[in-house]
């Protein structure tokens, strides 16, 4: 069976756009929604998806095409309903706030995601207003709000601890290290793989960039320390896999380079707090100050932030025919980071930033 398809001209495109205009000004849904059809059609949708977006029937779509292929462009005009459009009062854009702060599902819609037809639909439904969609766009700006990627978190997330070490425990721990001129440590390890690691780049439309990889599965694992006040770091290479003994290791390395007293800010990794390494903390109790990151608290913690720049550096990319090639692109980098005290402290910056804002909110 053979499907003919009708090619809508980007000179009627031009048209159409400011038919569009025209029918937001006019406050007419239902000629927005035959005109939005219509460019959707000529963007190339595909007649049953534009459909179930919009509610519409197949068979409107086609007879929109066929009045437009008899009449153009000047058959689509807007009813006017005279007077000035409405626009949203200061209360009700408040209220539109805290419903996209609630997200799309919280407001009766199916998906998880804000879209500026979405916000527009919101508008309309909830308020009365018809908003023009590019204008939902710099609406929602000024409002606060930017278009950007979610991230994952934990469900298993206690935000009452979290928020109880934003507000009480760091201070104090930050308190404790300054009265005695200890060392504030934060903590944590990263393996870097030998198969290397994908990441954005320019290149030639049309010519995806490869990158040759052994595909072993072989990470240079290392355990690192930043330090609060001056930006220092630590980092020590281990062989095999991350456990008590090894990390024991690695914090006698650190204990034995001074006097000072150390406060230590750790996760809940197995070999942080197994029996073996707890009887290590005791026996190093009189410098040793062990402190926990609240659970599932990964951006608590800084160091993670300069594992990324590490990667950035050393595997994104690149392309490691032997494993020595790997442990030194590593080697370099973490030589460089530790010169690099400045660029480790302002790691410190937004983790300040958000503990002075949940202080506030809390305030």
């Amino acid at each position: 069976m053979m499907t003919i398809r009708i090619r809508i001209s980007n000179a009627t495109v031009k048209q159409l756009t400011q038919a569009l205009a025209k029918a937001y000004k006019s406050g007419d849904s239902r000629m927005i929604r035959r005109i939005i059809v219509l460019l959707d059609y000529a963007r190339g949708d595909h007649p049953e998806q534009i459909a179930m977006r919009h509610d519409v029937s197949v068979a409107s779509i086609y007879n929109w095409l066929k009045q437009l292929m008899l009449s153009g462009v000047s058959s689509l005009k807007p009813n006017w309903k005279g007077g000035r459009p409405s626009k949203l009062t200061k209360t009700q854009k408040r209220e539109l706030v805290e419903l996209i702060k609630a997200g799309p599902q919280a407001a009766g819609y199916p998906c998880g995601c804000w879209s500026g037809l979405l916000v527009q639909d919101l508008i309309q439904q909830r308020f009365g207003v018809l908003y023009n969609a590019h204008y939902v766009c710099d609406l929602l700006k000024q409002l606060g709000f930017s278009y950007q990627k979610a991230r994952f978190v934990s469900d298993h997330l206690d935000e009452a601890k979290r928020l109880l070490w934003m507000t009480q425990t760091f201070p104090k721990i930050k308190q404790q290290a300054q009265a005695v001129n200890g060392w504030l440590l934060f903590g944590d390890e990263a393996s870097f793989a030998q198969w290397g690691s994908l990441s954005y780049t320019w290149a030639p439309v049309g010519e995806q960039p490869t990158v040759k990889t052994t595909g072993k599965r072989k990470g240079y694992k290392v355990f690192g320390l930043i330090e609060f006040f001056t930006g220092r770091l630590f980092y020590q290479a281990v062989e095999g896999r991350f456990n008590s003994d090894s990390y024991i290791a690695f914090l006698e390395t650190v204990l034995e380079q001074t006097k000072k007293p150390l406060f230590l800010v750790q996760d809940g990794a197995s070999y942080h707090t197994s029996k073996r390494t707890r009887q290590f903390f005791q026996e190093h109790a009189s410098r040793l100050h062990v402190f926990q990151l609240p659970s599932y608290s990964p951006d608590y913690n800084p160091i993670e932030f300069l594992w990324r720049a590490l990667k950035r550096r050393t595997t994104h990319n690149i392309y490691f025919p032997d494993f020595t090639a790997l442990i030194k692109s590593v080697d370099e980098a973490l030589a460089y980071f530790q010169t690099q005290t400045e660029y480790v402290q302002s790691l410190f910056s937004l983790y300040l930033k958000d503990m002075t804002n949940t202080s506030q909110e809390v305030a």
